[in-house]
């Protein structure tokens, strides 16, 4: 008995095409915001002016992110898959751990300053607690950046453990000080970003000096040195 081959249902196929154009709109949609970020900054970059630049309307945007922090985390990933890939350039450098460590992390601050959007992007999503972000993120979402920020992490734990093996540093937890040095690289950016010192000039009397970039990161590698011990 001969049987006719069945074919696949057409739905299947306009799903496919549609979740194609679901995924290209979400890509339009985080190409448009970070080019704003890029542009003006995280703070003035708002919905209704991602949604113009993509020419829609917010409604649109929201049926794509589940808000205004979500679209933030996504746009954050393509910092730091960036961020990932000049990490990796320098963790596979010459040298032993500590010129690897020292490379690693001045990388990273050159990154952050050539990227200011990137440290803001960073750390508004950093205000929120854990709590929060899983109410106001999807799961999805939230895997994503995860992987992300870890990829970036696991370069800098690996040479903190390659440096602890060859008894070049010592380190009792990798991870947190990997974690830590990111955390607060963050928050010297924002200082080599402002470039104001506040101190004391006498007893209740403060005022200001000056501080580049430049000085921030070496700031950044001579404190990584030193909290990786040796």
């Amino acid at each position: 008995m001969t049987t006719t081959p069945r074919r696949a249902p057409q739905t299947d196929g306009r799903r496919t095409a549609a979740a194609a154009r679901r995924r290209a709109r979400e890509a339009e949609i985080i190409a448009a915001t970070r080019a704003l970020f890029d542009e003006r900054g995280v703070r003035d970059a708002q919905i209704d002016d991602i949604a113009r630049a993509v020419g829609i309307n917010r409604a649109i945007v929201y049926r794509h992110f589940s808000g205004k922090e979500e679209l933030f985390a996504l746009t954050l990933v393509g910092y730091l898959d960036e961020l990932r890939e000049a990490l990796a350039d320098a963790a596979a450098g010459p040298g032993g751990a500590r010129d690897r460590l020292a490379a690693l992390v001045g990388a990273f601050a050159d990154y952050g300053v050539e990227h200011p959007a990137f440290v803001d992007c960073a750390q508004t999503l950093m205000r929120r607690s854990g709590p929060e972000l899983l109410d106001e993120i999807s799961e999805s979402a939230l895997f994503r950046l995860g992987r992300a920020i870890s990829a970036c992490l696991t370069l800098l734990t690996g040479v903190l453990e390659d440096g602890g093996t060859a008894g070049e540093l010592d380190v009792d937890d990798p991870v947190l000080l990997a974690n830590t040095l990111y955390a607060s690289g963050l928050g010297a950016l924002q200082l080599a970003r402002v470039g104001i010192l506040v101190k004391e000039e006498s007893p209740g009397v403060p005022t200001v000096g000056r501080i580049s970039p430049d000085q921030v990161r070496e700031f950044l590698v001579t404190t990584a040195l030193a909290l990786a011990g040796r």
